[in-house]
């Protein structure tokens, strides 16, 4: 386990849950075009080395889990209201109901905890690691961003909302090390590893292909400069084969 993937991952988190706390009005279009990046390069990374060490691992029986893990997300969707791809539709948005905060919280940090564990997954594709924590990382910056608004918009504090990003920052550094740590003291956790991986890929792949086509568009188009942000999301993705 790389102390230092980890470390970037967690100050990519806190950086992107001070962008709301720091910045009073932000450009519409931020939220979009990140989204767009990290989503495709979360994307690249997991079809181009997540999917084929599973599937070199597990055989057909992967696409099982990866199905499973797809519609996993689709349940944490409903608890998280769709932050982990900045789709949120929250009752308070037209000011009939407050924010109920906890089912939110659940829902993403159940998700960033799945997010970690293949970070503790010893992978033989050498370019896996490196590739995965550049995409757990940079889609971090966009998850905590829309946390911490949706939390400011729920009206907790500012001492509140510092709480709520450490500790979110913490799960997916967390859960990595933890399963670094059982898989060193036991060969059967080892194994069981490679399945949760493949349940992690099915969300990745639910997360990465809504951003594409629904997150920050009002009529989920695809705009030029969406366009664009997703290109160059997956062409940084293919640059990631050198780590090989």
């Amino acid at each position: 386990m790389n102390i230092a993937y980890l470390i970037l991952i967690l100050a990519a988190t806190i950086a992107g849950g001070m962008i709301p706390m720091i910045f009073k009005r932000i450009s519409p279009g931020l939220p979009i075009y990140l989204l767009a990046f990290t989503g495709a390069f979360l994307f690249g990374v997991t079809i181009m080395h997540l999917l084929p060490e599973v599937y070199h691992e597990l055989g057909h029986s992967a696409g099982i889990y990866i199905v499973l893990g797809f519609f996993l997300q689709v349940f944490l969707q409903q608890l998280s209201h769709g932050m982990e791809h900045g789709h949120t539709h929250l009752p308070q948005a037209q000011g009939h109901h407050p924010i109920a905060v906890t089912p939110l919280l659940v829902g993403l940090s159940i998700h960033a905890f799945m997010e970690g564990i293949p970070l503790g997954f010893h992978f033989e594709d050498k370019s896996a690691l490196p590739s995965l924590m550049l995409g757990v990382m940079t889609h971090k910056i966009p998850e905590s961003l829309t946390l911490i608004t949706v939390m400011i918009h729920a009206g907790q504090s500012r001492g509140k909302l510092w709480r709520i990003l450490i500790i979110f920052s913490l799960v997916t550094p967390f859960s990595a090390l933890l399963a670094g740590w059982m898989g060193e003291k036991s060969e059967t956790v080892t194994h069981s590893l490679i399945y949760i991986v493949a349940l992690v890929i099915g969300a990745f792949l639910h997360i990465s292909t809504t951003i594409f086509y629904e997150s920050g568009t009002k009529h989920h188009e695809l705009s030029g400069k969406k366009i664009l942000a997703i290109a160059i999301g997956l062409a940084l993705a293919f640059v990631t084969l050198i780590f090989e």
